[in-house]
């Protein structure tokens, strides 16, 4: 009798301490807090050795000598300050006003005391906020607040762990629902609250924008939720400060048809938009999917909505790069750049890669929906961005890369720590991309002009500068793969983005025009991609390499070598690697005017060092072992299609 006494006693025991440590560590703090914490985190800091590894000297800025009369200007079209509330709830305090100075080149520190700052600045930005938190910090600014706000409000300042969770949790329900009691309000003045936070973006927005210098576009993210926080979401830009008076959130719209006709209501006049989705690849297939986040089956007018204020895709960002994946037929390797989510199996709905989720494969359905529908409502351009939630526009260099949430990515050994017994996240994460546009002039009408009209392109985060044109010319007219261009180029055809009609007896060529970084390491090779849809109606693709730095000769199997030398242990790559310059001309061999056909086309430079092994060298300790030591940086030209007459 005494054992089992003895044994219920320590079941009891043993439960309330196990309940005890489980209730403490969901209500520890997200952020260190108190004297103990700063200290370590102090400590830590001095740890890190920030001239333990290379970083090479900022070029001198020269004014555009192209013939051309565009130029290639940078930016970043993804951005998250403290008006976001996951960002604030993970200690983004940085404000849109601080984010615009970040952006011009101006030095700043994550909430740790990491330091930020450009090494070059960007040429335009739009801040991205998520609409879903617009009204929040109004809320909780009020004199007068209930108990229970005034709780809700302590929670979203000082958080905790089972907050968070209780947030992420209940931003999974479909349809979302507000909630209101932060707000000890009617619907009427939390819309009210809503509309300030969204003007107050807006003139944020104006106060920054320097024509010709510096364009900032008024901007906002749509967070619809999925659930394993699944991305739907699509950042809604405008041309000018003539916007609608409250941003259209998740609360307002169901779906992407819903937010396109709202916007269409209340954007009127001299008011324009555009929409960009971002992370196709955590969409759990439903990118390029014929149906919405809730299942409906599009239409043909959905589809003409899609077409006409969807131009561009954010491709490349810090979630993962979302251009194709090995699993749907992509042989090349490259498409494992940056890409940690694995095929769906059978029965699996989310945390995994679909057909539908990937940009190739959704160009290639684009193709295939232009015969049913007579018109191509997947022909989209290509861009990369950040979505950094640290208000630190266009700090996609990997050697200076602070992780992307606050608290939660910094400093560096908290970063390459996330993997252990839990998420990895952190770790698959990378510094995000940049938006690359050929326009005439840096303001807000021409590049808003270049993005509807797809002249742009997309970079893992180095400035490239890519820039590719189409013409049709004599089957008859002999161009040798490779061949070189005119000086002068680009002087004619059909930029990226253009579609075209083929024309009996004429054949594509393809201009391409890459320079190297002049901050970064050389570039390796010119690939073209090719999809299209053969005579039995069966998509198709091909991934051909045509031109190879070094030698310049394509290999035995048409390929350009693939066994760069990695950089030094410092990081420092070997400056005699590589090309600085591409300038060539290809034609396809196996053209066929009679079927529907895209190309766009990528370019690689030599290796260099990923992110994580730059805070390796910081901390002396060795990368991570089930990590890439290096990556080979990117740039991805929007597309251009040829269609039969």
């Amino acid at each position: 009798m005494r054992w089992k006494i003895w044994l219920s006693v320590s079941v009891l025991i043993v439960a309330g301490v196990i309940y005890w440590q489980v209730d403490k560590r969901l209500n520890a703090p997200l952020r260190p807090s108190g004297p103990e914490a700063q200290a370590m985190l102090a400590e830590t800091l001095q740890a890190q050795n920030e001239q333990s590894y290379f970083v090479p000297t900022t070029p001198v800025v020269t004014p555009n000598t192209s013939a051309s009369p565009k130029q290639v200007f940078f930016g970043d079209l993804h951005v998250h300050t403290r008006l976001s509330f996951d960002a604030y709830l993970f200690g983004t305090r940085l404000d849109p006003d601080t984010a615009y100075r970040i952006a011009k080149g101006e030095p700043a520190a994550v909430i740790t005391g990491e330091p930020i700052q450009l090494h070059r600045p960007l040429d335009f930005v739009a801040l991205t906020d998520h609409a879903e938190g617009f009204g929040l910090h109004q809320a909780c600014s009020r004199d007068q607040l209930s108990e229970q706000a005034a709780d809700t409000c302590q929670d979203f300042e000082e958080p905790s762990i089972a907050f968070f969770l209780r947030l992420r949790n209940s931003g999974e329900q479909r349809p979302p629902k507000r909630d209101l009691s932060i707000y000890d309000d009617s619907n009427d003045v939390v819309q009210e609250m809503a509309a300030a936070t969204w003007q107050e973006i807006v003139a944020a927005a104006d106060r920054h924008n320097e024509p010709g210098v510096f364009t900032t576009f008024a901007g906002y993210e749509y967070s619809p939720p999925l659930a394993d926080t699944g991305k739907h979401h699509r950042n809604v830009i405008f041309r000018s400060s003539v916007t609608p008076d409250h941003a259209v959130s998740a609360y307002d719209a169901d779906s992407e048809i819903d937010l396109w006709k709202q916007l269409a209501a209340t954007c009127t006049g001299e008011c324009e938009f555009l929409t960009i989705p971002h992370n196709p690849n955590k969409s759990w297939g439903l990118a390029f999917a014929s149906e919405t986040i809730d299942g409906v089956p599009y239409t043909e007018q959905d589809w003409a909505l899609r077409t006409q204020h969807e131009p561009i895709v954010e491709m490349f960002q810090i979630k993962g790069n979302s251009e194709c994946s090995s699993a749907f037929g992509a042989s090349d390797e490259e498409c494992d750049f940056e890409q940690f989510l694995p095929p769906c199996e059978p029965g699996q709905s989310t945390l995994c890669i679909f057909p539908t989720s990937m940009v190739r494969d959704g160009l290639k359905r684009g193709l295939a929906l232009e015969s049913e529908l007579g018109f191509n409502p997947m022909r989209f351009g290509l861009i990369g961005s950040t979505d950094t939630h640290n208000a630190n526009p266009g700090d996609a260099e990997e050697w200076d890369y602070r992780g992307a949430s606050g608290y939660a990515t910094s400093p560096a050994r908290r970063r390459l720590s996330s993997g252990r017994g839990g998420s990895r996240s952190a770790l698959e994460r990378n510094p995000g991309g940049l938006a690359a546009v050929w326009a005439e002039e840096n303001t807000r009408d021409a590049l808003f002009d270049a993005m509807q009209r797809r002249e742009v392109y997309a970079t893992s985060g180095t400035r490239i500068r890519l820039r590719t044109a189409v013409s049709l010319v004599p089957e008859t007219e002999a161009v040798m793969q490779g061949s070189a261009l005119p000086d002068d180029w680009p002087n004619d055809g059909m930029p990226m983005g253009s579609a075209l009609t083929a024309q009996a007896g004429l054949a594509p060529i393809l201009s391409i025009w890459a320079v190297q970084d002049p901050m970064h390491a050389a570039l390796a090779k010119v690939q073209v991609v090719k999809g299209w849809v053969d005579h039995d109606g069966v998509l198709q693709e091909e991934v051909v390499d045509v031109a190879c730095a070094g030698s310049g000769d394509l290999g035995e199997f048409g390929q350009c070598r693939a066994d760069w030398p990695t950089p030094a242990q410092d990081c420092r790559w070997d400056t005699a690697l590589g090309q600085r310059e591409f300038k060539v001309s290809w034609r396809d061999p196996s053209y066929d005017a009679s079927l529907n056909t895209f190309y766009y086309v990528r370019v690689l430079q030599i290796p260099t060092c990923r992110w994580s092994t730059y805070d390796s060298l910081r901390l002396g300790i060795e990368p991570p072992a089930d990590l890439p030591t290096h990556v080979q940086e990117m740039a991805w030209a929007s597309p251009t299609w040829i269609k039969p007459d």
